[in-house]
């Protein structure tokens, strides 16, 4: 292992969407991280297991948490963890005997951390939802839209991942420096409802200023201002454009060849005739005519690339930013350490490939007789490819070895 979290010990009762990318972030940050998983697997991820990034860094245990000596075999495991993570609705680990207080006898420095869209407590914490309704009650979905139109999703980024799963690894990595300094754990309670409202800051400092509208698309930040925006080019493609300092500005103006008084930039009586200036100006070129007229400038405009062309840029490829690894293109660990690397390390698990080995390493002297039992099962602990080629397989055909084909139901944030 490497990284600024080498040592740590993390236990993650599967889930779906901000906890796996919580406890993603710990393993590629160094962590050891324990996925324990279904019986079954899951069939909410499209692709295979080797595919699911979310579960890189990552090794796998099946468990039945229906069976008490499974979740003796987590409470096993507990005592050598640094931090557990489950995103179940509010209540369930408690009835399956692994709730805080269960996990705080057997280690009362345990960080626990629960990850929900609407919390522990309150009127909707029983409530099923997924990200597009936590960022509708914030006020952050109603904010993000063109002007005259519907609020546009921003896919989960805004919720899952920003105000949820980051605000996880946020509130775990505070609750471990106090545990350091009281000797003693506490629930970390991250609820995307609450993480999304404070991602919205910045902005109601503007409301407050009287410096935004509810209006959408009519703001400096919202793409309401000409020189924050986004343009199509002569081929279909698009630019973006963030020219927002006056001598950014005049550089991007001045780039664009358009013929006006950059002086007038925050005159908002004049910003529907140079929208229409800058659109016209972009519709006459190609957008990689335009990336080569901007680059290297500081007028701050840049071509929109898909995901897989973002791969390529000269920049994200220096940095080594995005990588393809196995044919899965991901992006690396980020932040970046001077002196702690943090590397990608295991590729995403197939359900209880580390079964019998986890399960030895964390104390469970009787792993094997545990898996003869039924009450936890994995693979051999020889060569996986003979089950990832089964997996392959499976997933083309819509679902995957040992369950039964189920859709996923919509309340499937809270199992």
């Amino acid at each position: 292992m490497s990284g600024p979290l080498d040592g740590l010990k993390v236990l993650e009762l599967a889930g779906i969407g901000p906890g796996p990318f919580a406890t993603m972030t710990l393993a590629d940050l160094g962590a050891e991280v324990v996925r324990i998983d279904r019986p079954g697997g899951s069939d909410l991820f499209p692709g295979t297991p080797r595919q699911d990034v979310l579960n890189r860094g990552k090794r796998s245990v099946v468990l039945d948490l229906k069976q008490p000596a499974a979740v003796e075999a987590v409470l096993t495991m507990v005592e050598r963890a640094d931090v557990l993570v489950e995103g179940y609705r509010p209540g369930v680990t408690e009835r399956l005997g692994l709730g805080p207080d269960a996990c705080w006898e057997r280690n009362s420095k345990l960080v626990y951390g629960r990850m929900t869209g609407w919390g522990q407590t309150g009127p909707l914490a029983q409530t099923s939802g997924h990200d597009v309704n936590y960022i509708a009650l914030t006020g952050a979905l109603h904010a993000i839209g063109e002007a005259g139109g519907a609020p546009q999703i921003p896919i989960n980024l805004v919720g899952d991942f920003g105000g949820g799963g980051a605000y996880l690894v946020i509130g775990i990595l505070a609750a471990l420096r106090e545990a350091e300094l009281s000797g003693q754990g506490q629930v970390v309670d991250a609820a995307i409802v609450d993480g999304a409202a404070h991602l919205l800051s910045a902005i109601h400092g503007f409301v407050a200023a009287g410096q935004w509208s509810n209006e959408r698309g009519t703001n400096l930040l919202d793409g309401g201002a000409p020189f924050y925006s986004v343009y199509e080019t002569s081929d279909g493609r698009h630019m973006a454009v963030g020219a927002l300092e006056a001598k950014f500005y005049a550089q991007f103006v001045s780039l664009l060849g358009v013929n006006i008084a950059t002086e007038t930039q925050m005159d908002r009586s004049t910003w529907a005739g140079l929208r229409k200036a800058f659109a016209d100006a972009f519709a006459s070129r190609t957008q990689a005519e335009w990336a080569t007229v901007f680059e290297g400038t500081d007028a701050c405009v840049a071509p929109v690339a898909t995901m897989q062309e973002a791969l390529n840029h000269p920049h994200v490829a220096a940095r080594g930013t995005i990588v393809d690894r196995s044919g899965v293109l991901q992006a690396a660990p980020a932040p970046r350490f001077s002196r702690t690397a943090a590397v990608l390390d295991l590729e995403p698990p197939l359900p209880g490939e580390h079964s019998a080995q986890v399960l030895t390493d964390w104390g469970i002297a009787d792993a094997d007789e545990l898996i003869r039992m039924g009450v936890a099962s994995g693979l051999s602990r020889g060569s996986t490819r003979d089950t990832d080629d089964k997996w392959v397989k499976a997933s083309q055909k819509g679902r995957t070895p040992g369950s039964p084909q189920r859709r996923p139901h919509a309340s499937a944030r809270h199992p």
